[in-house]
């Protein structure tokens, strides 16, 4: 097994891309047929017997507090103690192979020590948001025990009127500092820096993720032994992370991309791998963070990018930047054009899901032939497809589909096990030889492949059938919106109207008058159909951590004003009543 990542450090690290791309291909084509091997410990054979073994005194992590600037260091063999440590206070407790590891902290170095031991103790590895409410963790707790828990004391708080209220107590509570009723974390120094790998199978679940529930309660994803370190090589070249890189991940350990991006990705090949913990994102503070601490490949939500490009880059020392990634929803085409401008980087867009690792995407090798708007290629680990309401592939250009994983020739090792608890869940996305990812997109004559949304997401208007992403990156066009979110809201006629959650920008007030140009806008660019019928000024939607807009709160929303009075407060604008636009030619 560590010659495939020995291979993928030498794919990342070559420069001529056709070369890249046949390597990657070929790589590829062994793994996918592989039979993996009847035990595997990515922490012992891979971290420990590949990098800690020949690179010791690297870095393998550098974090800091871009608040108070405080910053420390980890290098390979400090990274693997810190983990030996827990590893052995944890069999001193009781915890063993197989037990549930619940870990709720913002981004702190203890992260990356319960990551590492979780895997080499063969324990199931829970990552927990810190903006969970109470409810949230009570729902956890009760459908998935918590044998062991690390937070920090704000969430150590809020985890005991959890455990409290559903009579539950887990063997052991350790906290990042001080409080009651909970054992400090630092108690791990007293113990020894050596401890022994549990011998895991290729096939055991060590990770579980609740997914953030865009379109309902969170799922329990389950990861084996396999599936997410030897999956994520995928991830790993896609990206095109080097050795000697320093990689940087805007997101919270609490989620799957903190796992793919700033664990697996980096430490795949032995890169330097960073973490930021801030209170709130403030772009001037985490920019200046990018560039004090050299970062050559970047990784970050749309929410954030968004923002990146309306501040002034030209203030900030980006000349380390080599790559640029982008996950979560498609990004919008005058946001990448920007920050190449600035950067001289490509945001290289790519997708994948709790339940997968990166699947379809733009790799190194498609610098200088990315279409914007377009998500890429599908990753030669996936045989990706698309498949009509019927569950038959579509193979013309340009047809909207789910977007599915096949499996008759064989089932990707990043794909996850199983949805832990949930055989109904599983049987309703397993169907016929194939995976429904739930999303769904296009792809052209070229073979580049198109976003379109989440199969919910899609707004059912008349007999027109609606992606969200083409209608919100046509306002994002305008220089007045900083972001929008669209929807279908009720209409006892067409069962749905295109509505629009608009966000603008600090220097524009919302007004009927900016609505009728952004009604006039959109009739330039979209199609009739499509043109938002609503639009509606906020000052933000609702989303999950990790930047996703959660449209099925904002169909909830509008579901409860049926019927009701108008607010005078709220800031909406109906097409009908521009009388300016024309209406009989303009709209259907």
């Amino acid at each position: 097994m560590k010659e495939f990542f020995k291979e993928v450090i030498r794919i990342n690290m070559m420069e001529e891309a056709l070369d890249k791309e046949e390597r990657a291909q070929k790589l590829f084509a062994r793994l996918n047929v592989m039979e993996p091997p009847e035990y595997f410990n990515w922490a012992a054979d891979i971290f420990e017997d590949l990098h800690v073994k020949e690179t010791p005194e690297k870095e393998a992590l550098i974090w800091t507090d871009i608040d108070t600037l405080e910053t420390k260091t980890y290098s390979y063999r400090t990274l693997s103690q810190r983990a030996n440590q827990l590893i052995n206070f944890f069999l001193k407790s009781g915890i063993e192979k197989g037990d549930n590891f619940y870990m709720m902290s913002p981004v702190l170095p203890e992260s990356w020590f319960a990551g590492l031991a979780c895997i080499k103790a063969g324990m199931v590895n829970i990552p927990t948001a810190t903006t969970m409410s109470q409810r949230e963790l009570e729902f956890r707790f009760e459908t998935y025990f918590p044998k062991a828990i690390v937070a920090d004391e704000d969430s150590a708080c809020l985890i005991d009127k959890a455990l409290e209220e559903i009579d539950i107590e887990p063997t052991l509570k350790l906290v990042l500092g001080q409080k009651e009723g909970w054992i400090s974390f630092e108690t791990i120094e007293n113990e020894s820096l050596e401890a022994k790998a549990a011998k895991t199978r290729s096939d055991d679940i060590l990770f579980c993720f609740f997914t953030s529930g865009t379109t309902g309660l969170p799922k329990r994803v389950g990861h084996t032994a396999v599936s997410y370190p030897v999956g994520h090589l995928s991830t790993t070249v896609m990206i095109g992370i080097k050795p000697d890189d320093v990689h940087h991940n805007l997101s919270a350990p609490g989620w799957a991309k903190w796992a793919w991006s700033s664990f697996f990705a980096p430490f795949n090949v032995g890169a330097t791998t960073t973490g930021f913990k801030f209170s709130f994102l403030d772009g001037e503070q985490y920019l200046d963070a990018v560039s004090r601490h050299g970062v050559t490949t970047f990784c970050a939500p749309p929410t954030a990018w968004r923002m990146f490009v309306n501040m002034n880059l030209d203030s900030f020392n980006l000349s380390c930047l080599k790559q640029s990634i982008s996950a979560g929803e498609p990004l919008n085409p005058d946001v990448i054009e920007k920050w190449k401008n600035h950067t001289d980087t490509e945001i290289r867009d790519f997708y994948g899901q709790t339940e997968s690792t990166a699947m379809i995407g733009n790799p190194p090798w498609m610098k200088g032939k990315m279409r914007s708007g377009s998500f890429g290629y599908p990753s030669f680990m996936y045989d990706v497809a698309l498949a009509d309401n019927e569950g038959n592939e579509i193979t013309e250009a340009d047809q909207a589909g789910h977007i599915v994983v096949k499996l008759d020739k064989w089932r990707a090792i990043g794909l996850f096990s199983e949805y832990i608890g949930s055989p109904e869940k599983m049987s309703s996305v397993f169907v016929d030889n194939y995976y429904y990812t739930g999303d769904r997109a296009s792809f052209d004559e070229d073979g580049y492949w198109w976003f379109v949304g989440r199969a919910d997401d899609v707004i059912k208007s008349s007999d027109y059938r609606i992606g969200p992403f083409e209608v919100e990156s046509a306002l994002v066009e305008y220089p007045a919106v900083a972001e929008a979110a669209v929807i279908g809201a009720p209409d006892p006629n067409r069962y749905q109207l295109v509505k629009a959650y608009v966000i603008l920008n600090p220097s524009y007030q919302a007004s009927r008058e900016l609505a009728l140009k952004l009604f006039k806008h959109t009739i330039t660019i979209l199609p009739k159909f499509k043109i938002p019928r609503i639009i509606e000024f906020v000052s933000e939607v609702p989303k999950t951590i990790s930047g996703k807009i959660r449209r099925i709160e904002l169909r909830q929303i509008e579901i409860a004003k049926q019927g009701k009075a108008v607010d005078e407060e709220i800031k909406e604008y109906f097409y009908w009543d521009f009388p300016e636009l024309n209406l009989k030619k303009k709209f259907t």
